[in-house]
């Protein structure tokens, strides 16, 4: 058989300029740096008018669209924060507390918003020990003696009505709209849902909510159903809550108001007092936030806000930051067993003190001048050996703090005129309780644990706490919350924060250290592995991604190395060179930063 070959002219000479020499063909040199002119790998969501970045992309874009509706950056993170109780129900909350910075432009101030839970009036120091005085295992977590008094509600409708510019009706609008209609459950969400199975089960509110009648029992109520003939909702399904919008309804029509007195509080009361006297009427009506003054610090210029007690965060960020100004850490660049090494003995300080100062200052005097001044920091500085690991049993005594609960959640919002807003709030465990009170849709916190159920005995996450942490009526518990905004020149440059616990601190840290020293973008700084230590236990944790020689050299130094899961998933947005940058960390495919190009 003979093969016939025929020839196209024109695309044969196609082919032969394709493969002859750029400059043989007379392309102006300007052009072959098209591709490949920028060291960046990760570049984040770029806009001119705003910008949003939170874990759920749902509340993203109901954030973007208030800031495209006029809203100020208040109006857009009181929405964001309403919508992500419904849309992302293991952390986001009405049932919850948190902390706010809210950076108002036009007045050049900085206010810190406290709506952090608090303990009831019946709360007691003793509360979950038995007549031996052991603790009572589980009493403080997944019982109904193991909630606080929710700050949430208060704290969102305070920044609206002081620092926004929308009535409530209209933030809270979007939320409701998700809670009757519903939502497409994530592979994320759903495996939340399959993790906490018997977390969420074991309360009839909650079957009623996060689950569905098995195949083999269609006629059985989810809510009236035994666990074993329900399943929780799967990826796919579309999450519904009627409850949850008639509350949110209330809410955007009588303000906190509706939330803290009349049918919704009685019905907070009457779900947690099942079991004993828990919760009053009072204890709701009478909540009020905390309105602070921000913790203040500066690194290699940048001035950096954030959250003071009862919030560890903000203090021991800055004191750390104040550590690390005596060492070039770019010289020694990102990932580098020297730098790794400082990171940790700064976090080990730190910590160290975190365990022994802190606590709610109404109840204690914390030290915070002392902790956050650079004089502190240089007589702290020695006990840094550059070449070697200081065993924590070596470092100055205190009460140690194991890892905590990552079901937090942050989110961060600018706004054209240059507001700014940085908010991280939380159940504690994920999902709380894990308890809705019947007929509101609330999932209620378990945040009683994050106090010292018994000074010198770890609480669920092995936490242990002393006496400024005690259980007190009225008292907050202390948090490692750190949301942030730091600023250059006097203007608001970065806003961010993370989940994840007493991890949140070295999260927040090595974001700014990335952006700062490395000379990262956002989205970067974001991807980057991470390091752990927090004195207690005395373990360098480290993210998949750092080389086996890095980890060899470390070890070298005394450091016990242990690879294990990611840490942290931080939202950040950025203003530089007049225009909005964004970032969700990659960590959670759920979250997105969303920008804003034309405001209507």
């Amino acid at each position: 058989m003979q093969v016939v070959k025929s020839y196209n002219p024109l695309l044969l000479s196609v082919l032969l300029i394709g493969c002859t020499p750029l400059h043989a063909q007379g392309v102006p040199n300007s052009a072959v740096s098209i591709y490949d002119n920028s060291y960046e790998i990760f570049q984040p969501v770029v806009s001119s008018h705003g910008m949003v970045a939170t874990e759920q992309r749902l509340a993203s874009q109901v954030g973007a669209d208030i800031l495209k509706q006029g809203g100020n950056a208040t109006d857009a993170a009181v929405a964001i924060g309403f919508t992500l109780a419904v849309v992302l129900p293991n952390a986001g909350n009405l049932g919850g507390g948190g902390f706010m910075l809210v950076h108002d432009a036009k007045a050049t101030q900085t206010e810190t918003i406290d709506f952090r839970e608090t303990a009831p009036s019946a709360a007691s120091r003793d509360m979950y020990l038995d007549a031996s005085g052991k603790v009572i295992a589980g009493k403080s977590t997944i019982t109904r003696f193991a909630v606080g008094v929710p700050g949430t509600v208060a704290g969102l409708t305070y920044a609206l009505e002081k620092h926004g510019s929308m009535p409530i009706a209209r933030v809270v609008a979007p939320a409701i709209q998700l809670a009757e209609e519903g939502f497409i459950v994530s592979p994320v969400l759903a495996e939340q849902f399959k993790l906490q199975r018997d977390h969420l089960g074991r309360w009839p509110g909650s079957r009623g909510v996060f689950f569905k009648a098995k195949s083999t029992h269609q006629a059985c109520q989810p809510d009236a159903c035994d666990l074993n003939q329900v399943e929780p909702l799967q990826a796919g399904d579309r999450l519904k809550q009627p409850d949850l919008a008639k509350t949110l309804g209330l809410i955007a029509d009588k303000g906190a108001a509706a939330f803290y007195q009349g049918d919704i509080a009685q019905k907070i009361v009457t779900e947690v007092n099942q079991d004993g006297n828990v919760m009053s009427l009072d204890d709701l009506a009478h909540y009020q936030i905390q309105s602070r003054q921000p913790v203040r610090g500066s690194y290699r210029g940048v001035d950096v806000l954030s959250m003071p007690a009862p919030s560890s965060g903000g203090i021991h960020l800055i004191e750390m930051l104040n550590l690390l100004e005596y060492f070039q850490l770019s010289e020694s660049g990102f990932g580098s067993a020297q730098s790794i090494h400082l990171l940790t003995e700064a976090a080990r300080l730190a910590y160290a003190d975190r365990s022994e100062y802190l606590g709610d200052p109404a109840f204690y005097k914390v030290p915070q001048i002392g902790l956050t001044s650079k004089g502190y920091a240089q007589s702290l500085i020695k006990k840094i050996n550059p070449n070697k690991a200081t065993a924590s049993k070596d470092t100055k005594p205190g009460l140690p703090l194991p890892y905590e609960s990552d079901q937090t959640t942050h989110f961060s919002v600018m706004d054209k005129n240059g507001n700014v807003v940085s908010t991280t709030y939380t159940l504690n465990l994920n999902f709380g309780s894990g308890m809705v009170a019947r007929g509101t849709g609330v999932l209620l916190n378990n945040e009683m644990d994050d106090f010292s159920v018994k000074p010198g005995v770890p609480n669920a996450f092995g936490l242990v706490g002393g006496q400024a942490n005690a259980i007190e009526a009225g008292k907050r518990p202390l948090s490692s919350m750190t949301p942030v905004i730091a600023f250059k020149n006097g203007k608001p440059w970065i806003a961010t924060g993370s989940p994840g616990g007493s991890r949140i601190i070295t999260t927040v840290l090595q974001n700014l250290v990335n952006v700062i020293d490395y000379q990262m973008n956002i989205a970067e700084a974001a991807a980057m592995p991470r390091m752990h230590h927090q004195w207690v236990p005395d373990v360098l944790r480290l993210e998949r991604g750092f080389s086996p020689d890095t980890i060899k050299i470390l070890k070298g130094m005394g450091h016990d190395v242990k690879v294990q899961p990611t840490m942290g998933r931080i939202q950040t947005v950025q203003f530089e060179n007049g225009m909005y940058w964004g970032s969700s960390d990659p960590r959670n495919p759920d979250g997105a930063a969303i920008g804003v190009e034309v405001q209507q």
